[in-house]
Order: C-alpha cells, then structure tokens, then sequence
C-alpha cells in the first residue's frame, strides 16, 4: 500500500475513533433536547479586515466563543462546553500553551487539534465534535477549521473568559484606568536594554570578585600555619639561646668558654633569624586575612549589585509588557502581573467590603489620544462595571509603577473570587466564579499540588523542570 494511503488511512482511524470516544461520553438524545440551546450559535467571520485578538468570550449558556481585536467582534462559533458533573468553569483565564497536534492518553488518545491551553491541569480549547449541546469533559470543543483558524492567530496570553450567561466586552472609560505617559513608553525599550547590559556587566563583576575572593581565603587560609610553624622554631631557637649562656656561664676553661661562646653566637643569630622571619610571617598573614575580609566584603557588595541589577532589568524588561491587575475582594489584596509574572502584591481598602462587587474585566483595546481605549466585561453578579471600580481606591506608589507603561492588552480585574489555585508563576490570573458548576476543574489536579521528586514518567503523566524567577521546581502533569 502507498505510504500517502497509509498515512491517510491511519490518520481518518484515528479520527474517527477519537469522535466516536468523545461521541460516547456525551448524553442521550433525550438529554441533548434539553440542553439544546434553541438558537443555535453558527460561524461567522466580521466583514471587515481584522486584528490580532485581544480576548475570547466563551458564553456557556450560548453554547458560543466570541474572538475580538481592538475595533470588535472579529470571528464567532458554535462550541461544546462540559456536561453535567465535568463543567467547563466560568471566569478568567489566559491562554498558556498551544499545542497543533495533541492526543489525550486519559481518554483514549483523543484527537485535540489546535489545542490551547488556558490551565495546566487541562482545561483548553481545541478542534472537536459539536453535537449541538454541552458534551465535553470541561474543555471547550470547538469546529475544526475555526479552531485551525483560531490557533493561527492567538498568541500566548490572549484573555479567554468563560461567561455562565451573554457577555460582550462594552467601551468604557473611567479616570481610575491607567493612564500611560507617553515619554515613559517611548524610552521604556531603550532603558530596558540599558538595564540590562548593566545587569550582565553586574554579573561577570560578582563572577570575577567571587573568584577573587576565593583565591584570597585560600591565600588567608595558609597563613596561620606558616607562623605557627615559624612561632615553633622561633621557640627551639630561643630554648637552644639560652642553652648556651648557661654552658658559657659553666666554662672553666678559656676552650671552653671560646666554644661556648661561638655556639651562643649562631644561637642568637638563629632566633634573630627566626625572629625577623615570624614578624614578616605575621605581618603577611595579617594582610592576607585583612585582603580576604576585603575581597569577602566586595563579594557581598558585587552579589547585592547583581540582585538589585538583575531585578531591575527585570523590571524593566517587563515594564515593555502589558500589566494585569487583579483586585480581590475575598483576600482584600491588589496584585500585579507582567509576562506571566507576579510583581507587586499589596492589601487594598475596598468600600463595603462585605457586599458583592461582581466579577469584572477591564481591558486596554488599543491606545488612544487620551491614552487608552478600553472595554469592560461583566460576567457575576454584584456592582455594574463603574460602581465597582469606585468602590476600589488603587494606591498611588502602585499607580507611579504600572501606569506610565500600561499598554494595550493591559487588563484591571476586579472580583469577590480570590486567585484559583490553578494560577502559579507560569500563568496570568485565574479566577474562577464560585458560585458556578466547575466540575470539570474538580476532577483534575492543578499542576502545583503534584511535586515531581525526580525525572521519568508517571501512570497517566509526566514529569518538567521548570526554572522561574522565583527559583526552580519540578512538577508533575496528568495528561488529558
């Protein structure tokens, strides 16, 4: 048989069998008239040229996801969210990974194509069968060609929230957004590689005088040995002196004295010797020790340099990134987020702290004469968008440090959920709406409570190392 007619033929088994598995685990006919939304959802594409998305809008009541660039709508689609017991979880995400090609191996190698990530416990996006009805195990099925298309486009990060009812990002404005400045933003590129050239010069600076500074312990480390050596002969020689001015106290004989006094003659010059050779011991063993200490203290001094260095270029760098915030008024805290990474984390005062304020996404579309355009999202109860935001009073010295960068794509969320535990240094913000069916995030273990003690596989998972900012760690992901 011709290699193209095997390939094909394998490729359409294993796509018909993983339908027919995704086919089984969903309800009976009789279910599937319930749940049918009467208005089916269909594809459509806006008849304008499009941008690159921003977010997608996944309404679990419509049965829909709704992609949007800066100006609007731009792509629209039917999908299949979770069935009863294994519910896709409303809230926010971001996507974290994308994978083209992807099989599940805890059900039964089921084909996920175009696979985006949005938790690393295993809630993604992806290519599947929609039968017209909720029917996934907590993923959100989408049609194949669409989600092709969609995975063409998205890049890592795009916002992706998951509404239990119709949502639709609404133009907003509000004095409290971020107002970037525009002399910030243009010499942001040019300071972070600054930064960054003195974070690296730091860097070979705290190698060398780490260098340097072992090289002078070993050097200190010897001293105290060559005078305790020389202090010993020093003493012998001082012992033999006196030796011989008693022999040439006890000579009788004019010989004897003359020998004595020759012995006591290279006695003395011995430990005068001896004497000047431990003065000089000590005198270099005291500036070893002293250069030791030295080179000790311009290590610490190089190492404290090298943080503070290395952390500013951090910042830096992060500054050309778009910020996300999240306020929660469960834990009362503001965080900050850049590149997936947290950067600032500080308590926030929030009037009525004990009503509702509803679950809100603010997002910088694009930039704009006054600075930034941006929409809001409603998808909980509570507040409506502008309430909420005046019940929150964002402290200065966190404004000083995000605002004069804040760049489209740039988010404030505001919620009574506090962060999920699926979010950990390698994703944005997870907030998930307590108040709606999350079976489908029940079921699975988030990759931060599963710690890998070494390499290899396990069961129905595998093992990564990953380093981050905040340090290394290994952790193990159940595959899906």
């Amino acid at each position: 048989m011709p290699i193209e007619t095997t390939v094909t033929n394998r490729f359409t088994i294993v796509t018909v069998a993983a339908t027919a598995v995704l086919m089984a685990l969903t309800p009976t006919a009789d279910a599937a008239a319930k749940q049918a939304n009467p208005a089916h959802p269909t594809e459509a594409t806006a008849p304008r040229d499009a941008g690159d998305p921003i977010m997608a809008i996944v309404s679990i009541k419509s049965q829909q996801v709704t992609v949007y660039d800066a100006d609007g709508w731009i792509l629209r689609a039917p999908v299949s969210t979770g069935i009863k017991g294994r519910e896709t979880p409303a809230g926010v995400f971001s996507v974290v990974e994308k994978d083209k090609d992807h099989h599940s191996n805890l059900y039964d190698d089921a084909w996920m194509p175009n696979m985006e990530r949005i938790t690393w416990s295993g809630i993604a996006l992806h290519g599947g069968p929609l039968p017209g009805y909720a029917a996934s195990h907590g993923c959100i099925r989408m049609p194949y060609d669409f989600a092709e298309t969609l995975f063409g486009k998205t890049q890592i990060g795009m916002r992706v929230i998951i509404a239990p009812n119709d949502a639709e990002p609404v133009a907003f404005s509000d004095p409290k957004l971020f107002a970037p400045n525009a002399d910030a933003l243009t010499a942001a590129p040019a300071r972070a590689e600054t930064l960054a050239r003195e974070a690296a010069d730091a860097a070979k600076a705290a190698d060398e005088a780490k260098t340097a500074a072992t090289a002078a312990a070993r050097e200190a480390a010897t001293a105290p040995a060559a005078v305790r050596k020389l202090e010993y002969l020093k003493a012998r020689a001082d012992a033999e002196l006196a030796f011989t001015e008693k022999m040439l106290a006890a000579a009788k004989t004019d010989q004897d004295k003359a020998r004595a006094e020759d012995l006591q003659q290279k006695a003395a010059a011995n430990a005068a010797d001896l004497g000047a050779q431990l003065e000089a011991a000590k005198t270099d063993a005291k500036a070893k020790l002293d250069a030791a200490a030295a080179a000790k203290d311009a290590l610490k001094a190089a190492e404290t340099k090298r943080t503070e260095t290395a952390a500013a270029a951090r910042d830096a760098k992060l500054a050309l990134e778009p910020v996300a915030v999240f306020i929660s008024r469960k834990t009362k805290k503001l965080y900050v987020r850049r590149g997936f990474q947290a950067t600032i984390e500080v308590p926030i005062e929030i009037r009525d702290p004990d009503k509702p304020i509803g679950t809100h996404i603010f997002t910088a579309m694009a930039r704009a004469d006054s600075g930034l355009r941006w929409t809001a999202v409603t998808i909980d109860d509570g507040d409506d968008a502008k309430d909420a935001l005046d019940r929150i009073a964002i402290p200065q010295d966190v404004l000083d440090r995000i605002a004069p960068t804040a760049a489209p794509r740039s988010s404030l969320i505001i919620s009574d959920e506090a962060p999920n535990r699926e979010q950990n240094y390698r994703t944005e913000f997870v907030v998930v709406l307590n108040n709606q069916p999350q079976g489908g995030l029940a079921i699975r273990k988030p990759a931060s409570d599963m710690v890998a003690r070494d390499w290899g596989g396990y069961g129905y998972g595998y093992a990564r190392q990953y380093s981050g900012p905040y340090g290394g760690a290994s952790y193990y992901y159940q595959r899906w």
